[in-house]
């Protein structure tokens, strides 16, 4: 069962509070609620947690309670209240031995309660990269936003977004090695610079065997690729030149080349993309269209 108390505002902007708990002296409220009546997000982001971090979180629950109060939903079929925001404190406090938490009740949608989670995780940067692509994921492929209205949401580039998403094309070893930490986003995402799926777990082996950092990563692709390093396609370019180029792939996000055909200053620009929504979203940088 669950009581109420005070509360000041806070998230009323993103989700609104339920008209029955809404009274004249009190606009948002807070409730006491047990944590056997609170059932898991199962749109939770989060799929992991660091057990040493939770245990001193636990540590400081036990010692000044629950300070930040979670965001649940209330499931009228059920009677239960359904996690949104703050799993980290709900299994801290669980850990702690607490019958009940403060949470704030909000009404929400499957993509709300979604966003949400994903919101506060990826501001307090709980989330994995892996886990974060896959909650991008989800609101692009069940909730069809794409991926500037997820950039919108979240508050991240929109470049920031394609990328990250670029994770969950990687073979499932890369993945793994990028879940357990033995390499790094970075190195994960040189590895998409090779186009089959038998390259990438052998040049991952490589990184690992070698400890290579993120830059003998990137070299070690573009060998592969048996194209020449930066180094060398950039001796044929001038200073001005590199410059302009750095500059179009900083404003793109992506990969720019530019090469020259003649001493009379003629050349090419070549701007690569790795998807059809990446494509969409240079074709609106460039000239205004989708």
């Amino acid at each position: 069962m669950a009581r109420k108390s005070g509360l000041g505002r806070g998230l009323d902007a993103l989700i609104p509070v339920p008209e029955e708990i809404i009274t004249d002296d009190q606009p948002t409220g807070t409730l006491e609620v047990s944590i056997v009546d609170i059932v898991p997000n199962p749109r939770q982001p989060r799929h992991s947690i660091n057990q040493d971090k939770l245990s001193e979180l636990a540590d400081s629950i036990k010692e000044h309670g629950v300070i930040q109060p979670l965001i649940v939903t209330h499931e009228k079929q059920t009677n239960h209240y359904v996690h949104i925001a703050g799993e980290r404190r709900l299994r801290a406090a669980q850990l702690a031995g607490l019958d009940t938490v403060p949470v704030i009740l909000r009404e929400a949608s499957e993509q709300e309660s979604l966003e949400l989670a994903l919101i506060e995780n990826v501001q307090r940067a709980d989330l994995t990269p892996l886990e974060t692509a896959e909650a991008y994921h989800h609101l692009a492929d069940e909730f069809h936003l794409s991926h500037e209205e997820i950039a919108q949401r979240v508050g991240k580039n929109r470049v920031t977004i394609t990328n990250t998403m670029r994770l969950l094309r990687l073979p499932e070893s890369v993945r793994q090695a990028l879940a357990e930490e033995k390499i790094t986003e970075g190195h994960a995402r040189a590895l998409l610079g090779l186009h089959s799926p038998q390259a990438q777990a052998a040049a991952l082996a490589t990184i690992i065997r070698n400890e290579l950092t993120v830059r003998q990563t990137e070299s070690l692709i573009r060998k592969m690729n048996g194209s020449r390093t930066e180094s060398t396609a950039k001796k044929n370019l001038s200073s001005e030149l590199i410059d302009l180029q750095d500059r179009f792939q900083s404003k793109l996000g992506t990969r720019v080349q530019l090469k020259q055909s003649g001493s009379k200053g003629g050349g090419s620009i070549v701007i690569y993309y790795y998807s059809d929504e990446e494509l969409n979203g240079l074709v609106g940088q460039i000239i205004g269209e989708t």
